[in-house]
C-alpha cells in the first residue's frame, strides 16, 4: 500500500512540475491511434447498409483486443518493476502512472478558455472547442463558461480521480484499462453520426464499458467537490445528478454547480442547479480552486497511508 500511495504522489508531482510527456511517448496518444485505426474499420460510413448486431460485435471485439493489449503491456511492466526495492518501485510506477492522468493540462485549458473569452466571444468559443465535442458556434459567453466549468468537473473524474481509483484497485494495469476505456468512449461513444461515420452501434460497447468503470469514481469525485461544503448540498446532489443523460458525468458537474451556486447545463438537454445564477468571469477561478482542493484531498489521503504504513 505504501508503494501505491507514494507512486500516486510522485505521478501528481511530476504532472504538476512538467505536465504531459511528448506525444511520441504518450500511451494515451498510442491508444488514440489504435482506436482511430480500428474505428475506421468498425463504424460504417454514413448511409452505408449494415447489420447492427454485426457492427456491435466488431466494435466490442476491437475494444476487447485493445484493452487486452493495454493490460498485458502494463502487467508486463509491473512484473519487471516488482523486483526493484520499494522506493524504486514507487518511483518507476509513479512515472508510468503520470501519462494516464492529466490534472495540470486540464486546469490550464479551462483557464485558457476564460482568458480567450476576455479577448472576444469568438476566441472563447474557439478555445472551448479544444475541450468539448459539442457545437460551440452559437454559444453565448455564459454558455461557454458553463461548458468549460462542466468540462473541468467531468474531466476531474476522467483524467484524475478515476485513473487513481483504478490504480489503487488494480495497479498500473487497472489505471491503463480505465484510460483506454475512457479514450474509447471519447472517440467511439456517440449515439449518432459523426465525421461521416455512424457510431450508433459501433461505439455502444465502448460507451457502456466506460459507464461501468466510471460509476464509483464519478460519485467519489462529486463527494470530493462538496466535501467541505454545507451538508444541505449533499441532499440535493443525487437529484441534480440524475438530470443528465449520462449515469456518471452528472455527479461531478452537479457537485460543481451546487458548490459554486451557479447554473450549468447543455442547451435543450439538461440544466443543473436551475435556480443558480449564470456563471460569470469571476467563477472560473473558484471552480479551479474547488477542483484543486479535491486533488489535494486525494494527496492528503495518500500521505496518511504513508504515515500509517510507517507507524506499523
Amino acid at each position: 500500500m505504501a508503494v501505491t500511495a507514494l507512486a500516486m504522489l510522485i505521478a501528481l508531482a511530476v504532472d504538476r512540475l512538467w505536465g504531459e510527456p511528448p506525444a511520441r511517448w504518450h500511451p494515451v496518444v498510442a491508444m488514440g491511434r489504435y482506436l482511430g485505426c480500428t474505428g475506421a474499420r468498425v463504424a460504417p460510413t454514413t448511409g452505408q447498409t449494415h447489420r447492427p448486431w454485426r457492427v456491435f460485435l466488431l466494435g466490442a471485439l476491437a475494444w476487447a483486443l485493445g484493452a487486452t493489449l493495454v493490460v498485458v503491456l502494463a502487467a508486463g511492466v509491473v512484473t519487471l518493476v516488482r523486483e526493484a526495492p520499494p522506493l524504486w518501485q514507487a518511483l518507476l510506477l509513479g512515472l508510468l502512472l503520470k501519462p494516464l492522468l492529466a490534472w495540470r493540462l486540464l486546469h490550464e485549458e479551462v483557464w485558457a478558455v476564460e482568458t480567450a473569452l476576455a479577448q472576444s466571444l469568438d476566441a472563447g468559443r474557439a478555445r472551448l472547442a479544444w475541450l468539448v465535442s459539442r457545437d460551440v458556434t452559437a454559444l453565448t459567453d455564459a454558455e461557454v463558461r458553463e461548458s468549460a466549468i462542466e468540462s473541468l468537473a467531468e474531466n476531474l473524474n476522467d483524467s484524475v480521480v478515476a485513473p487513481l481509483f483504478w490504480f489503487v484497485i488494480g495497479g498500473l494495469p487497472g489505471a491503463a484499462l480505465y484510460r483506454f476505456a475512457n479514450t474509447a468512449d471519447a472517440m467511439w461513444g456517440y449515439q449518432e453520426e459523426r465525421q461521416g461515420r455512424d457510431w450508433t452501434w459501433a461505439g455502444k460497447w465502448a460507451a457502456r464499458a466506460d459507464d461501468v468503470l466510471s460509476w464509483v469514481p464519478a460519485r467519489l469525485t462529486a463527494l470530493l467537490l462538496v466535501l467541505w461544503r454545507p451538508w444541505r448540498m449533499w441532499w440535493h446532489l443525487p437529484r441534480e445528478a440524475r438530470l443528465t443523460p449520462s449515469p456518471n458525468s452528472g455527479w461531478p458537474m452537479a457537485a460543481m454547480a451546487l458548490s459554486l451556486g451557479v447554473r450549468l447545463g447543455k442547451p435543450g438537454v439538461y440544466t443543473l442547479n436551475a435556480e443558480g445564477r449564470a456563471p460569470g468571469a469571476a467563477d472560473t477561478e473558484p471552480a479551479i480552486l474547488r477542483a484543486t482542493r479535491a486533488v489535494q484531498t486525494v494527496c492528503a489521503g495518500a500521505l496518511l497511508c504513508l504515515v500509517w504504513e510507517g507507524l506499523q
